[in-house]
């Protein structure tokens, strides 16, 4: 009988599904599972989704790096926002985030290279490094869940292509300081690796917290990559688009990936990504503002379990990570049994790469205040009730 891969037999199985069928299982159960938002794309979408149908050649492929129209847009963001020189860089349109990552670790790395992941990591991310054939090294976050720069200047060795930070991050909704992010850069350019920066999340910070953009640096355009998504602020999920921001010498084995993996983004999603930058970030803020409120309560809900349940504290994002140290089982279990008893899902700590400790992610993005408010409580019961 023929196997499949012992390469994709390392990977982990998707955890969103394998809890959206315990979530089928029980009716009634509301999710605080998957990583989305609960709002819609704004309504400038509209209008270039019109200008696509009026393009005779909109039906054909696009250029594999993205429309012209759309990678300029994006570049004067970066510009203006994110303060990254384009100076010897390159912006790609990738068919969502993830795949923008998984393509750029093709592009990049060989079979058996090392990819270094401060833990908890996002599982897509350590699934990615798995099925481009390379190793992911993990290494540990301090208590409070913040880099460890020794940490990960001891893990780096010969092999190692590429260290990858998540700020605001997944799963923890810390925001790393600018100096912290500094300091893995620097790591990197004196090791000549990659410094992936994952910044999907650059627009939901809270308590005063800024985001800062390690492609700002002045002199790393050679060795760092960083990863957008509009996934998150404009209700972009199912449209897959994202993009990112190379070093030019990437740009031609970049786009070998691309052109066999996709060709080009969905041309008539990129169109409607020329409205959502028209909307700007101002759009999501109204939307942020509703999450803080419904954060506080459930940060102020957590923490009144005292030692049952020990939350990271954070500023970013839209999760809140647990850990609970009194449950006798594993994250995934926990999960399983807030889903059929108590009708809350969560996501387990294992798929982070939290194995040695009872711990989970929970969102509160993808429902309306009303019902993630109603989510957390029936969390918090379940906790009180298990622990």
């Amino acid at each position: 009988m023929i196997s499949p891969s012992r390469r994709m037999a390392s990977v982990q199985q998707p955890i969103i599904p394998v809890i959206g069928d315990f979530i089928l299982a029980n009716p009634g159960t509301i999710s605080l599972g998957q990583g989305i938002v609960h709002y819609p794309p704004p309504v400038d979408v509209e209008g270039c989704i019109r200008m696509f149908w009026d393009d005779p050649t909109a039906h054909q492929y696009g250029p594999v790096e993205g429309l012209e129209p759309l990678r300029s847009a994006l570049s004067e963001k970066l510009v203006s926002e994110n303060k990254i020189s384009l100076e010897g860089r390159e912006v790609v349109v990738t068919a969502g985030s993830n795949m923008g990552f998984l393509n750029l670790l093709l592009a990049i790395t060989d079979p058996g290279d090392e990819v270094i992941l401060p833990e908890p990591f996002y599982f897509n991310q350590e699934m990615a490094v798995r099925i481009a054939d390379c190793v992911p090294v993990t290494v540990p976050t301090d208590a409070k869940g913040h880099l460890q720069i020794e940490a990960i200047e001891s893990a780096i060795s010969k092999k190692t292509r590429a260290v990858v930070t998540v700020s605001p991050n997944n799963p923890t909704g810390i925001v790393y300081p600018e100096a912290a992010l500094r300091a893995v850069n620097t790591l990197c350019r004196d090791h000549g690796v990659y410094h992936i920066s994952d910044e999907a999340y650059e627009y939901f910070l809270y308590d005063s917290a800024e985001h800062f953009s390690p492609g700002a640096i002045k002199g790393s355009e050679s060795y760092t990559i960083c990863l957008y998504s509009l996934s998150k602020a404009y209700g972009f999920a199912s449209w897959r688009i994202g993009y990112a921001a190379i070093p030019e010498k990437l740009f031609g084995a970049l786009r070998k990936v691309q052109d066999t993996n996709v060709i080009c983004a969905a041309a008539i999603s990129q169109y409607a990504a020329l409205g959502a930058l028209k909307a700007g970030a101002d759009y999501c803020r109204p939307y942020l503002a509703d999450m803080a409120v419904v954060r506080r309560q459930g940060i102020e809900a957590l923490n009144a379990l005292g030692d049952k349940a020990s939350l990271l504290p954070n500023s970013g994002a839209f999760y809140l990570f647990v850990e609970v140290p009194g449950y006798d089982g594993d994250g995934l279990d926990l999960a399983r049994v807030l889903i059929e008893r108590f009708g809350v899902a969560v996501i387990p700590g294992s798929a982070f790469g939290i194995t040695d400790r009872c711990a989970f992610r929970a969102s509160f993005g993808a429902l309306q205040s009303d019902s993630a408010i109603a989510g957390l409580d029936r969390l918090v019961t379940g906790l009180k009730a298990l622990i």
